[in-house]
């Protein structure tokens, strides 16, 4: 048996970051949120044109990475074929990347942009439906993506290529520090990521754990309060610490494949239970808005209006992606041996967008469409209670209302388990000294990082406030758009240098 050491300074950082952030917040909620909600504001205002930026230039470098000759480079030292066939390789990485999150804000995002809508658009009008059935899309579309691909391009191809013997995210800057795991910048590198991706899983979480509390609250007629949330988080994490104890090939690849077809069979029971004429009519006039103004979507700041519709919502969203894509790259680097970085790209690209657009187009133009013809005011039940009850009365629409809620809070729970069992596996490889590729984290570690997870999200949703969640996302997210800019430099100075 192979002894993979733990990097104990990574370890230890990482645990102090967990307990640096819980500790204030628990101790101090009502201040501790204020605080965060106050520097969300001062980031937005003043760096959120960066992530506008960083979205459009990252978007740019994968065409252009993939369409020239380095799309042909294969991601491994030899013609090794890939470990995963394409289906699991999709169900594995739109899983890991989409989690639990995609679950609560498809149903319900809508509600948002409707009443409060982009681009001077007058609200609940015509025009604020057509963006607010659109704009989810384009939050969850290619550009989300990209900022995931970025890197696992930059991270895949030196460890195969190179024969990396440590996954993590410096590894991506392979070129600027020739392999050496222990230089202070890499350090530096490696900790800016695991604050990241505790963040981010804090603020998956955050989202999700509500919406699984009032889905089973349906179902059981139990009252869907902060202690059955904390239990869901418990289920949830024992779940995925099974999973990740299993490994790949046993835990993570069999539960994502069975949780993707789980979630397309609702998909189509509700396409085909709902209005199905408008779903598909709306669907398809989406598509067309988001295609004609993509470049637009990209490089808006409404420096001129200031409505704050970007910071809060487009400004988020890529804070979140770029806060989770460190994880994500890891761990689409660990599935993707035997692929070129073209099937890589245009994978998460293409298939990542697909399945979060489905969602939307399905369950966001659903609940639309009970909102414009007055079945159920979902807009009133989001002020008036919670985006989580909004789409359970959503789910209240569809026969067998009982039964749906409670698949829909399995399919919830199994995307909460593997996003988290994922992250779980990735924290374990970064805190490991030696990992070469095929090789997996020492079980208890991986273990471990199961537990070590749960304890944000449980302090975040004790502070309470959507705001707070989304305000933690933002300010762990702004140094990775420096990493981003290296990770590029790094993988074309290789890329020359290896294949002129």
């Amino acid at each position: 048996m192979k002894n993979h050491k733990v990097d104990w300074p990574g370890f230890i950082a990482s645990i102090a970051v967990i307990l640096a952030v819980c500790i204030p917040l628990l101790l101090f909620p009502e201040s501790g949120g204020k605080f965060l909600v106050n520097l969300y504001g001062s980031v937005t205002s003043h760096f959120g044109f960066l992530y506008m930026l960083a979205g459009m230039a990252v978007l740019v470098f994968l065409f252009w990475l993939a369409l020239g000759p380095y799309g042909k480079v294969r991601l491994a030292a030899g013609d090794e074929e890939p470990d995963f066939s394409t289906l699991s390789w999709v169900a594995m990485l739109f899983c890991a990347g989409v989690g639990a999150g995609l679950m609560y804000w498809a149903p319900i995002e809508w509600g948002y942009y409707y009443d409060s809508p982009p681009f001077g658009a007058e609200p609940r009008s015509v025009e604020a439906a057509e963006w607010a059935s659109t704009y989810g899309i384009f939050h969850w579309g290619p550009t989300a993506w990209a900022l995931y691909c970025l890197p696992t391009v930059a991270i895949a191809y030196p460890y195969y290529a190179k024969k990396m013997t440590f996954l993590r995210l410096s590894t991506s800057c392979h070129y600027f520090f020739g392999g050496d795991q222990e230089t202070r910048s890499e350090r530096v590198i490696d900790w800016l990521f695991m604050i990241g991706l505790l963040g981010g899983a804090g603020t998956s979480l955050g989202f999700s754990t509500p919406l699984i509390a009032a889905c089973v609250s349906r179902v059981t007629g139990l009252e869907a309060d902060f202690t059955m949330e904390v239990a869901i988080v418990v289920v949830s994490v024992a779940i995925f610490a099974t999973s990740v104890w299993l490994g790949l090939k046993k835990g993570i690849k069999r539960l994502s494949d069975f949780n993707m077809w789980l979630a397309f069979v609702l998909l189509a029971f509700v396409l085909i239970a709902g209005p199905t004429v408008f779903l598909l009519k709306t669907s398809v006039n989406s598509l067309g808005l988001m295609a004609q103004n993509f470049v637009r979507m990209n490089s808006w700041t409404d420096a001129f209006t200031d409505s704050g519709f970007v910071e809060s919502w487009t400004v988020f969203y890529w804070a979140w992606w770029i806060a989770y894509a460190p994880f994500v790259g890891l761990f689409v680097t660990r599935i993707s041996r035997g692929r070129t970085l073209r099937q890589v790209i245009f994978g998460m690209l293409g298939f990542g967008t697909l399945g979060a657009g489905l969602f939307y187009m399905i369950f966001g133009n659903f609940g639309l469409y009970l909102e414009m013809q007055g079945t159920v005011e979902i807009t009133r039940v989001m002020s008036e209670q919670n985006g989580s009850e909004a789409v359970v009365a959503i789910l209240d629409q569809l026969p067998a209302a009982s039964l749906i809620a409670g698949i829909y809070a399995l399919i919830a729970l199994i995307f909460s388990a593997t996003t988290y069992d994922s992250a779980s596996y990735i924290l374990a490889s970064a805190a490991t000294r030696q990992l070469p590729a095929g090789d997996d984290p020492e079980r208890w570690h991986r273990v471990f990082w199961a537990m070590a997870l749960a304890v944000l999200p449980i302090t975040l949703m004790f502070v309470g406030g959507l705001k707070v969640v989304q305000s933690a996302t933002l300010v762990v997210s702004l140094p990775l758009i420096f990493v981003g800019v290296l990770m590029s430099v790094s993988l074309v100075k290789q890329l020359k240098m290896d294949l002129g």
